[in-house]
């Protein structure tokens, strides 16, 4: 690519002035006429421009990296001046592409500031990585280590430590933070990419035969990915293990004509005896997380690996259970945290109990050791970086809200009828005694196949005995239909798609459980009607939503809207539809080739407002920072599904303040999903990350003795309709007053009778209360919404001090986020230091104060609120301090 760059700014140039066009066709004249140049052969072609005077990597240089060439720029018009002032024989020198302007390289377009992958961001020098004095030298080249940021630069460091030490790692980087780059930056040096320095060259063919290629693992969506980058970033021989042709691929690597194997981890899967045989040097796994099943055909392939130099990458570590981490960790460095019994006993049961709401003291002490203890040995292995400490600074923040929105009276209904249903009863009462008299329980006795379910006799059809299951095979299923009525009452109506006895079990389940109200829902088959399902009358969410988008559209806002089911997917598609609102969507079926365009198309035009994504389609891959507000319709039990929808708008590049709406049905299986994501996330805090976390819940993962109010097929079926499940926990933590210096941030933000969230006031200074209080508050009614309560996830799930003692009497507090700390610090000290004579002022004096500086600096108190997130500790004093000259004047 960069060869036909450079062929094409050599060619003569075709924006000539017709005089220099003139003069040049004279000078061509008068050399042909020539003696000197009469032989044809020695002849050159005038019309070719020499090319500037300087070393090619300089050339290279100011063709890839335009952005950057301001002073270059600058340079080369100096250049030419002095060639002007100092007389014709440079000028005739260079020859009439000297004469001619500037390349179109240097055109106004080029000068703008370039995407990620491509802006220089520090000088041109290489990134030295091996020891003072080691032979030979490794470094990333400087055209790679120019475009780094200063973590980026930190973790290829980290990934060499691993390589030296001939041992594996883990890169555990939020999203967006670009761990693939960093991995290519590493690669470039072990692989000898230095095309600034001559010495350092090997040969291919004996590199590889000293070290072995690389294998990369990674989703099937991200192989394009993965290519594009290698090109964009280095010369490097690639070739792609996927689909057809597998068999040239392997002679071409086993004669060593590329470096770099990249497969897909089905790929993998299947053909992982003929690969695990080739002796790799470096084996990458990407989403590395992949690997926390132990009992995964993707996990036991990649134990045959044979190398010890294993690097994972994945912004999310752990998922669901702390097993995860010693599964990961096992493969990246076998041994490290020695066996799973031992792993289980010493880390995985103590933190799990120590986090019980009502563990003893003792429980929690040792609970406080063994997480130190394991975040002391995971640094040996992982790098872990979040982007509020490494491009905080560049990013306005995020906001996740959890939003509670009230199901609709006829929701509630059908909610209730299908907790009736015979197979539902079975789970609900399966620990009770049996009628029959005996002393077993009803799922030991008769109670253990349900020949009157609809769904029992649907799955077990073929066998009329049961299976040897029953009846938990009908958890799965009856989970499916609770979420379905949480979001929409179509959803659970037969499929036409669907084989026949599905649709007739689906069709008699719905009718039974609408009852009187099938008249109300368009009877109980599918409906395609687009007026009847554009309707928010029977949905809750969608009433919400509704007012929500009407308020984000009329500010400019852009709006990602994601879905886990493609049905609900084509509901919202006639529901913008209806509303007249411009869209995009991608889902599944979209092909992987269309998928770039149509973010490009949604990142460029302003007319398109709302991007529809499913969930699982749009989870890795897309970049669509053009958005602000992000919309999760349905949660996913796994928390790091609905990180990753939020993470593709809140990216580098981002340049507005994202705010995110998960919306839950109040009183349903979904909250009782939320708060289980709540102590996945705690748990994944604790054991990462070494943080004290709030205890909510009397819970145990995995644990029948202490099942509380999260775990057990009872909890799960359990009707939360006359109570506000979320909501009361969080109250019950703040009344126990177990942390007092965190009360303040748990309020959760209530509406009252007259439709107003309780101090939400004070959301300009204080950042009590999340965004989604004002702007809920800004929109209508109470009635009209239908939000009952909205959670800061942030705010929930953090303690906010981290420890960093053994002791309690030396534990040190300070603010996880950006924006506590500013609210804390220097929104304080804002209204401290102008105060008069150094006293303290009051609440409303410190309002004034803080609606005066926002004025002085020509913005609304929010977006000054947002403008402090941002600016770094130095702009804030250099405000102030002018704020205070210009107040003394």
């Amino acid at each position: 690519m960069w060869l036909s760059r450079l062929k094409e700014t050599l060619r003569p140039c075709s924006n000539v002035s017709s005089s220099t066009a003139t003069a040049t066709a004279t000078a061509t004249a008068t050399a042909s006429s020539s003696p000197s140049n009469s032989d044809p052969s020695s002849q050159a072609p005038l019309t070719l421009r020499k090319p500037p005077k300087s070393s090619l990597s300089q050339q290279l240089q100011r063709l890839e990296f335009p952005s950057a060439e301001r002073p270059l720029l600058r340079d080369v018009v100096q250049e030419k001046e002095t060639r002007k002032r100092g007389g014709g024989g440079e000028e005739e020198e260079d020859g009439d592409g000297e004469s001619s302007p500037l390349p179109a390289l240097f055109n106004r377009e080029t000068l703008l500031p370039q995407p990620f992958t491509s802006e220089v961001r520090g000088p041109y020098e290489p990134l030295v990585l091996s020891a003072s004095g080691e032979t030979p030298v490794i470094q990333v080249p400087a055209s790679i280590s120019c475009r780094l940021l200063e973590h980026q630069k930190d973790g290829v460091r980290f990934l060499y430590s691993l390589y030296k030490n001939n041992h594996g790692g883990v890169l555990g980087d939020d999203m967006g933070l670009g761990k693939t780059i960093q991995a290519i930056a590493f690669l470039a040096a072990v692989l000898g990419k230095d095309a600034e320095h001559g010495d350092r060259q090997l040969d291919k063919k004996d590199h590889m035969i000293k070290k072995g290629p690389v294998l990369i693992v990674c989703p099937t969506s991200v192989i394009q990915n993965w290519e594009n980058e290698f090109s964009e970033w280095g010369d490097f021989s690639v070739v792609v293990y996927h689909g057809p042709n597998r068999e040239l691929i392997l002679e071409k690597l086993e004669t060593r004509g590329a470096e770099i194997l990249i497969t897909s981890f089905d790929t993998f899967r299947i053909h992982d005896k003929t690969l695990s045989e080739i002796p790799w040097d470096i084996v990458i796994v990407d989403e590395a997380h992949r690997l926390k099943n132990e009992k995964s055909q993707l996990y036991k392939a990649c134990l045959g690996i044979k190398t010890r130099k294993r690097l994972g990458l994945t912004g999310t570590i752990m998922q669901n259970k702390i097993l995860e981490l010693f599964n990961l960790f096992d493969w990246v460095a076998p041994g490290s945290l020695g066996t799973r019994e031992h792993f289980r006993d010493f880390y995985d049961e103590p933190l799990k109990h120590g986090q019980r709401l009502s563990a003893p003291e003792k429980f929690v002490q040792v609970a406080d050791e063994r997480k130190q203890h394991l975040v002391a040995v995971l640094r040996k292995y992982l790098l872990r970086r979040t982007k509020e400490e490494t491009i905080g600074h560049l990013m306005l923040g995020k906001e996740d809200n959890v939003v509670f929105c009230a199901m609709s009276e006829l929701q509630k209904r059908v909610y209730k009828r299908m907790l009736e249903q015979p197979d539902f009863q079975c789970l609900i009462n399966k620990d009770l005694p049996c009628s029959c008299g005996s002393p077993l329980t009803q799922v030991e006795c008769c109670k253990r196949i349900v020949p009157n379910g609809i769904i029992w006799s649907y799955l077990h059809r073929d066998n009329l005995e049961g299976c040897d299951s029953c009846p938990f095979c009908l958890v799965l299923p009856c989970l499916i239909k609770l979420q379905q009525i949480s979001n929409h009452l179509e959803l659970i109506k037969p499929n036409p798609k669907d084989e026949v006895e599905k649709q007739k079990k689906d069709s008699e389940l719905a009718s039974a459980v609408f009852g009187a109200d099938v008249d109300l829902v368009g009877g109980s088959a599918q409906i395609e009607n687009f007026m009847g399902l554009s309707d928010v009358e029977h949905c809750g969410k969608m009433r919400a939503l509704e007012k929500l988008l009407l308020s984000w559209t009329s500010h400019g806002d852009k709006i990602l809207l994601f879905s886990y089911s493609v049905r609900m997917l084509d509901i919202l598609e006639k529901f913008l539809i209806r509303r007249g609102y411009c869209f995009s969507r991608l889902d599944g079926s979209t092909p992987m080739s269309l998928r770039q365009s149509l973010v490009d198309e949604f990142n460029r035009s302003p007319s398109k407002q709302v991007f529809l994504i499913s969930t699982r389609a749009g989870g890795l891959g897309l970049n669509l920072v053009s958005a602000n507000r992000v919309v999760i319709f349905d949660p996913n039990w796994n928390p790091a599904q609905d990180l990753q929808a939020q993470d593709r708008s809140f990216r580098y590049g981002q340049k507005r303040h994202v705010v995110v709406f998960r919306l839950l049905a109040a009183g349903s299986l979904e909250e009782l999903v939320y708060s289980r994501q709540v102590y996945k996330q705690q748990l994944s805090n604790i054991a990462v990350s070494g943080k004290m976390e709030k205890r909510y819940f009397e819970g145990v993962q995995d644990c029948k003795e202490f099942q509380g109010e999260l775990f057990g097929i009872c909890n799960l079926f359990s009707d939360l309709s006359d109570k506000l499940f979320t909501s009361e926990i969080i109250e019950m933590h703040e009344k126990q007053g177990k942390d007092p210096t965190t009360q303040t941030n748990l309020n959760s933000p209530k509406i009252n009778d007259d439709s107003s969230f309780e101090g939400v006031d004070e959301v300009p200074v204080s950042g009590k209360f999340s965004e989604a209080a004002s702007h809920v508050q800004n929109i209508t009614k109470l009635d009209d919404l239908g939000i009952l309560y909205v959670h800061r996830n942030g705010d929930v799930v953090n303690m906010g001090p981290e420890l960093q003692g053994k002791n309690d009497a030396a534990i040190t507090h300070k603010n996880n986020t950006m924006k506590t700390l500013i609210n804390k610090t220097d929104k304080c000290s804002v209204t401290r230091d102008i105060s008069k004579n150094g006293k303290p002022a009051s609440r409303e004096q410190k309002r004034k104060e803080f609606r005066c500086i926002a004025q002085y600096m020509g913005m609304e108190e929010l977006e000054f609120s947002k403008w402090l997130l941002s600016a770094s500790h130095w702009e804030r004093n250099e405000m102030l301090q002018n704020y205070k000259k210009k107040k003394k004047r």
